[in-house]
């Protein structure tokens, strides 16, 4: 049914400014699950395999990226859809606003959008409170973290550090940002040097948690699609050297030239 009805819905979103549209969505997909036509028009996830992935067992290969569900306060209402797993974020320690709006605009041509949104989110603590809210979801959640936009790199490890150690107690696997174009200096933390002392400090930390908890959290980082063959052949090692459980390929492109 819901093949049917997304056509009408697109004609009237797309009357709308891209960002607006995008969280009127967000509201009436929420209201949609809590007074029951969600389901009613999602009906039954057909049924798929689990995969194993990073140690954890998924429901099934479909998984909804960062960056839609930013504050983590829709896992449920994409639950009825048939995701297997829901990455919320990217969430910083504090609440930060964002870049300037307008900042995502439409390619109807080309069908899709340049976003320069720049980690707009409730903060940590709400993320993870929005988390602990979701009721009815079966599938594996994560996390993606960043630095807030006024923190040096010098010292972006504190932001990391903090979001990990927040998350974890709720957390199925942890992604680190270090891809975004829309932060400032942001891509730095890729170099392979910096990547090598972000990492070793995150790992440690890992090890103190597990031992704390009784629980392991995976470790995945997030790449820029705009690497060359040398970055990504270092960043490789280093991912290797620190035992790395996973890599999400990728971020937003900064490449315009198919546009």
């Amino acid at each position: 049914m819901l093949e049917r009805t997304y056509p009408l819905a697109r004609k009237a979103l797309f009357r709308l400014e891209a960002e607006r549209a995008h969280n009127w969505s967000l509201r009436a997909l929420r209201a949609a699950d809590r007074c029951g036509i969600l389901q009613a028009l999602a009906g039954e996830p057909p049924q798929s395999e689990e995969i194993r992935c990073m140690g954890l067992t998924f429901p099934n290969r479909l998984g909804l990226a960062a960056g839609l569900d930013k504050e983590g306060n829709s896992i449920d209402a994409f639950g009825r859809l048939g995701f297997g797993f829901i990455e919320i974020g990217t969430i910083t320690p504090r609440p930060q606003g964002g870049n300037p709006t307008p900042r995502l605009f439409r390619l109807p041509e080309h069908e899709a959008i340049i976003n320069r949104m720049g980690f707009n989110n409730p903060g940590i603590e709400e993320g993870v409170r929005n988390v602990e809210s979701s009721t009815t979801f079966k599938g594996r959640v994560g996390f993606n973290i960043g630095k807030n936009k006024d923190t040096p790199n010098e010292h972006a490890v504190d932001d990391y550090l903090l979001c990990l150690k927040s998350a974890w107690p709720v957390a199925d696997y942890i992604a680190v940002n270090l891809s975004s174009p829309n932060t400032p200096g942001l891509r730095a933390l890729q170099e392979a040097t910096a990547a090598a002392h972000l990492l070793e400090r995150l790992q440690a930390e890992r090890a103190t948690l597990a031992n704390q908890t009784g629980r392991t959290v995976p470790l995945a980082i997030k790449v820029a699609p705009d690497l060359d063959d040398d970055e990504i052949c270092a960043l490789g090692q280093v991912f290797l050297d620190h035992s790395l459980d996973a890599i999400i390929a990728t971020n937003t492109t900064i490449d315009r030239a198919d546009i």
